[in-house]
């Protein structure tokens, strides 16, 4: 069974190759049409360059090549994950990029558990709830959730929750200055981790609330449903053994797409609560013109979208075997 699923999601991995070279692909030449390179920004920065010393930096950087060329040589370069060399950093781009990998990844796996899971069980009571105080009061905080920008949201709960109440810090992963090791500085980090977590899982949660809700909705009025109200079971197996099992597909669907724009998200989340994480480092690359950074980011963002949708496919093939049935006769 393990066999199958194995494979099942390595189909899926191969598959998304070619996605990431178009990803790849339209960034490179989006951004490249952006005005301005690194030896201008560099000449900006000193006051003043001579066209020689420009043409020497470009030279440095491959900027002096047809576009062509530069795209060959970094397709090239990252097919063995050789991502480029930072000129503002002054170091290579692959160990920028994870360094700062685990605190966005800490952040988007922290507000991803917290929105899908409060999101699957908001929808499920507001469906099951109906038109009771309960579900309406539900559905007002799912649509002002949803209409309401992150960075008012995180901005709010810095001045509520930190400045006010000093309940939580204002910024940053952890205390700075602080020789905390172990479970303490596991503790300090989970506490600055709440407030950013929770703004940036505010949006997302509001989406999955109403997508689990009208999915509850449609397979209460299923036939297997009927059936075993007939039976005589009562609403609460009916609702927890046979609804939500197939109304959560959906919404797991939805949390696999959405990745990358959660990871857009946390550039707004990140650059509020001074996160320092792949958010920042993009916001901070891109003002900068850091370009090989820049794609540096959006290469590997594009990865995890992949690994995260072949994730989803296996956890389909857990709450519902009959889809990994379907794929395999579909091979046959």
């Amino acid at each position: 069974m393990w066999t199958a699923r194995g494979k099942y999601v390595l189909k899926r991995l191969v598959n998304g190759l070619p996605i990431i070279f178009a990803i790849v692909a339209v960034n490179f030449f989006l951004i490249r049409l952006a005005p301005g390179d690194a030896a201008q920004v560099l000449a900006g920065e000193a006051g003043a360059a001579s066209e020689q010393y420009m043409a020497q930096i470009r030279a440095q950087f491959g900027l002096d090549q047809p576009l062509y060329l530069q795209f060959f040589d970094y397709i090239k370069n990252i097919a063995f994950f050789d991502m480029g060399y930072s000129f503002r950093h002054g170091r290579p781009v692959a160990d920028l990029i994870f360094e700062r990998l685990g605190a966005t990844a800490l952040l988007m796996v922290a507000s991803m558990i917290i929105s899908v899971g409060f999101g699957i069980l908001l929808g499920s009571i507001a469906a099951v709830k109906g038109r009771s105080f309960a579900g309406l009061v539900i559905m007002i905080f799912a649509i002002i959730s949803y209409a309401t920008p992150l960075f008012w949201i995180g901005l709010m709960f810095i001045i509520v929750f930190s400045l006010n109440l000093g309940w939580f810090p204002t910024s940053g992963i952890a205390s700075v200055g602080s020789s905390l090791t172990g479970m303490a500085y596991a503790l300090d980090v989970a506490r600055h981790l709440v407030l950013p977590a929770i703004t940036l899982a505010f949006f997302y949660m509001a989406l999955y609330t109403r997508l689990m809700r009208a999915s509850m909705l449609e397979t209460l009025r299923l036939d297997f449903v009927t059936t075993a109200k007939a039976k005589g079971l009562s609403n609460r197996k009916i609702v927890c053994r046979h609804v939500l099992r197939n109304a959560i597909l959906p919404v797991l669907t939805m949390a696999g797409v959405q990745v990358s724009s959660m990871l857009g998200g946390s550039v707004i989340v990140e650059s509020v609560f001074g996160w320092p994480g792949l958010g920042l480092l993009a916001y901070e690359s891109l003002f900068a013109r850091d370009l090989n950074l820049l794609l540096g980011i959006f290469f590997l963002s594009s990865i995890l979208v992949v690994i995260t949708n072949a994730l989803v496919d296996l956890i389909y093939t857990l709450i519902d075997p009959r889809i990994e049935l379907a794929g395999e006769k579909g091979n046959v």
